[in-house]
């Protein structure tokens, strides 16, 4: 994955953590606008940084399992743990790009087709 795509879903989870703590103030609901925008700014980075946690976790798998390529005994079921994470990371790295699409501005309208 590219370095900018990985500093970007670095930025989004930082940003997570900091809505979450935002939403947890004793004064965020004072301001109903504005705990509004956080509780949907949330609800929109939770599923993509979900997705790159579970990036991360394939890319650990991968480095613990060519650690146990170093045992021979384990070394058939260390290939299967390497190739099931890979696979894994391709997907999800499908569904990452997929997610950091922009959004249509739109989107949040009601339309009416005739």
């Amino acid at each position: 994955m590219k370095t900018s795509l990985l500093s970007k879903l670095d930025q989004l989870s930082e940003r997570l953590e900091e809505v979450g703590t935002l939403m947890n103030q004793e004064s965020a609901t004072a301001d109903m606008n504005q705990y509004r925008k956080l509780t949907r700014e949330h609800a929109e980075l939770e599923p993509v940084v979900g997705l790159y946690a579970q990036w991360r976790d394939a890319q650990l798998d991968i480095k613990t399992a060519q650690e146990m390529m170093q045992d021979p005994s384990m070394k058939a079921f260390a290939q299967e743990e390497i190739d099931a994470a890979q696979e894994r990371i391709v997907s999800l790295e499908l569904d990452l790009q997929k997610m950091l699409l922009p959004k249509d501005p739109n989107d949040e309208r009601n339309i009416f087709l005739e």
